[in-house]
């Protein structure tokens, strides 16, 4: 009977253990700072790569005017290369995704690229005198812009159609 008195030690002296570490991970945890908040995205000035995308590209390239300053501009690129192509990349007031594409890359190709694969509705809408049509796919909805020669422009994004058309409403060429 003495190995049964050992085991029930050693049982023990396994559980004390656990409930020492427990207790030891549980302070590290409270004595750590957590920040659940989206992290602060940083705006990026794209005004320089606007005017070296404007002299390059073979097609008017456009960016908005007029936006109030919720809208951040987090990302932008100017690719001259294979397919003159432009991005500009935006957080919405709402937090949500806008993308202005523009390219000579051939059109269902490019759309389908940069919408992420989203299908045409066949509904179109005027904004600011123009006709576009909205695409819906899974993670982006976006507006295709109708009636361009040599290129192709999209607003793209994880946004709603209603930013997606503020954002399309200020766009401006020059």
């Amino acid at each position: 009977m003495a190995g049964t008195n050992g085991k029930q030690k050693t049982a023990r002296d396994m559980i004390l253990s656990m409930g020492v570490i427990v207790l030891v991970a549980g302070v590290i945890y409270l004595f750590i700072p957590h920040d659940d908040s989206p992290p602060d995205l940083k705006p990026v000035d794209y005004r320089v790569e606007l005017l070296t995308a404007r002299r390059a590209a073979s097609y008017p390239v456009a960016a908005p005017e007029g936006l109030p300053a919720a809208w951040k501009a987090t990302s932008v690129r100017y690719e001259g290369d294979e397919f003159d192509a432009w991005h500009l990349g935006f957080h919405d007031p709402e937090g949500e995704y806008v993308a202005v594409e523009q390219s000579t890359q051939r059109r269902p190709v490019f759309v389908d690229e940069r919408t992420k694969g989203s299908r045409e509705t066949g509904k179109t809408e005027k904004i600011d005198g123009r006709t576009w049509t909205r695409y819906e796919g899974g993670r982006y909805d976006a507006l295709v812009l109708e009636g361009t020669k040599g290129s192709t422009t999209v607003v793209t994004g994880t946004a709603s159609f209603a930013q997606l058309a503020k954002m399309a409403d200020a766009l401006r060429t020059k």
